[in-house]
This record gives structure tokens, C-alpha cells and sequence, in this order.
């Protein structure tokens, strides 16, 4: 296939690797220089979003967030300018479901379909080609790009209309970051009561508290390693979209409420750009104690 790729940051670089090393023609465009390691397996570099939706069938967008998705789709130049009847656009960020749904409908006036596609699984599934791509938009779309995706990920699922794949990635950030969160306390008061903190963690990745999160970033907090992963600064968007569409839709999420304000806690820390497994920190600091510092239980003062 003729294949565009606007975005060739830490996801979309290997996206788009993979996409080439499928063996399909590629287009792309990023506001920085094409990477060499792209260009050297025959990718053509354009100047422009516009000129990427020209010369592509199926064109995919992978960037920050929701301003820079409308940006890449109807500012100058962009994909819109570019598009012709018949073409599909693919967006793989993570954005405003609300917005998303007005994407398509601007999109679908021009005569082609869109799918919002956003991904799980990071910067290590990028690059293992293992993501969880969760799919919104009409199925006749779906089915043609679907060869695609399986170059890019493993567990693809079409859930249903535009918008409905951002809805599905907000709700899994929302299980992401309450699962921190309650990993964190739990080693936190583990570790306070005088336990080995990392012993614990192994016992319970044996039990029913076992998750994804305990292993990997229970794992993080016992060794203090807080290098990105998946910055802070990126969650707190994503749980942005959750209140702000919780409070669209009438509903209340206390508890993803209480993870945004920890998030905000640790960026006025200067974490911005630690993993999102150092929210962590913030309920250290009110604690006043550090999983796994050196310690005596002490019996409460009578």
C-alpha cells in the first residue's frame, strides 16, 4: 500500500519502521528532519502534512495531543489540503474523544473515512511492534488498515464508532494510574510497617493482587528507577480528557481525581518528566518515608 506517517517521535519512528519493513511505500513528515535509520530503508521524507495525504491511500497521525492533531489534519498545509475521495486517515495519538468525533465528521465531508486508533504498551511496545491498538470508526475502514496495524501491534480491537477507541484509551489510563497508585500505597505501608518491600511484591505477584503494574513498576519503586517510560507530564493529559469528559457526561471519578492531583503533586516537584510510576513520590513525601529507606519499626508513643 501507499502508506503515509505524520508524527516520527518516540512511538511513531518505529511505527513507521515497521510499516517500511512490511514492505509497504511510505511516505512521511514530521516537523523534524526525516531520521536516517527511516530513510535508509527507502522511506520518502515530505514537506508537508498536505503533501503526505497526496501521494498516500492511508494516512496516519501520531502526535502529542489534541491541538497538534487538528494542526497535522486542517491547520496550512495540512492533511485535509491534501486528501482526495476514497482515502482513510488513521489517528494513533491520544486525544479529546469529544474532539475526535468532530475530526471525522470534517473528514468524512471530504469524502474519506477516519479511524481513531490510539495505542497501549509504550515506547518498548512501539518498538516490539506489540502494541494495543484500540480502534473506533466504521468496520469497511477498519478491515483495510487492519493488515497495517498488525504490523504495528498484537491486540487490535475495533470497538465501535469514531471516538469510541480514545474513550477506550482514557478508560485504560484511568486503570493505569488508580492500579499506581494502589501499588504504591500498598509497598508504601508495606515498607513503613518494616517489611521488605521487594519481598512483598514478589509474594503478592503470586496471589490475586497480581497485575502488569505490580510487576513493572512495583519493580520501579523498590529500585528507585524513575527514567521514562511514560512521563507524568503525558498521564496528567491523558486524565485531563477523563475529568473534563467526566464532567461533560454528568459523572463522578474521585478516585482518578485523586491520581491527577499526586500527578500535580510530583510535577511541582520537578517531575514532569519522571515515569508515571513516580507518582509514587508524592505519597512518600506525605508518608514522610521512602519505600525500602533503611528503618526500625518503632512502637507509637503512649
Amino acid at each position: 500500500m501507499n502508506v503515509g506517517f505524520i508524527g516520527l517521535g518516540i512511538m511513531g519512528r518505529p511505527m513507521a519502521g515497521h510499516l517500511a519493513d512490511a514492505g509497504h511505500t511510505l511516505f512521511v513528515y514530521d516537523i523534524n528532519p526525516a531520521p536516517e535509520d527511516l530513510l535508509a530503508k527507502g522511506v520518502t521524507a515530505c514537506g508537508s502534512s498536505r503533501e503526505v495525504a497526496q501521494k498516500a491511500d492511508i494516512v496516519f497521525t501520531m502526535v502529542p495531543d489534541t491541538p497538534h492533531v487538528q494542526a497535522a489534519l486542517f491547520g496550512p498545509n495540512g492533511v485535509a489540503e491534501g486528501l482526495s475521495a476514497g482515502k482513510i486517515v488513521v489517528d494513533m495519538s491520544s486525544i479529546s474523544p469529544i474532539e475526535t468525533k468532530a475530526f471525522a465528521q470534517r473528514i468524512n465531508e471530504l469524502g474519506c473515512d477516519y479511524l481513531d486508533a490510539p495505542v497501549s504498551g509504550g515506547e518498548v511496545g512501539a518498538k516490539a511492534a506489540s502494541l494495543t491498538i484500540m480502534v473506533g470508526g466504521p468496520d469497511k475502514a477498519f478491515e483495510t488498515v487492519k493488515p497495517l496495524f498488525e504490523t504495528m501491534g498484537k491486540n487490535i480491537t475495533l470497538v465501535g464508532g469514531n471516538g469510541d477507541g480514545q474513550t477506550t484509551k482514557v478508560a485504560n489510563q484511568i486503570v493505569v494510574a488508580l492500579t499506581i497508585e494502589a501499588v504504591g500505597e500498598a509497598l508504601l505501608f508495606a515498607s513503613k510497617a518494616g517489611a521488605d518491600p521487594a519481598k512483598v511484591r514478589q509474594a503478592l505477584m503470586g496471589g490475586f493482587a497480581s497485575s502488569r503494574i505490580l510487576e513493572v513498576h512495583g519493580e520501579r519503586m523498590v529500585k528507585r528507577t524513575f527514567d521514562p517510560g511514560f512521563r507524568i507530564e503525558l498521564h496528567q493529559k491523558d486524565l485531563n480528557l477523563a475529568l473534563s469528559g467526566a464532567r461533560a457526561l454528568g459523572v463522578s471519578l474521585p478516585n482518578t481525581a485523586t491520581c491527577q492531583e499526586l500527578f500535580n503533586a510530583c510535577a511541582a516537584q520537578g517531575g514532569k518528566a519522571w515515569d508515571h510510576s513516580g507518582m509514587v513520590r508524592a505519597l512518600e513525601l506525605l508518608a514522610n518515608h521512602e519505600i525500602g529507606q533503611n528503618h526500625r519499626v518503632t512502637e507509637p508513643a503512649e
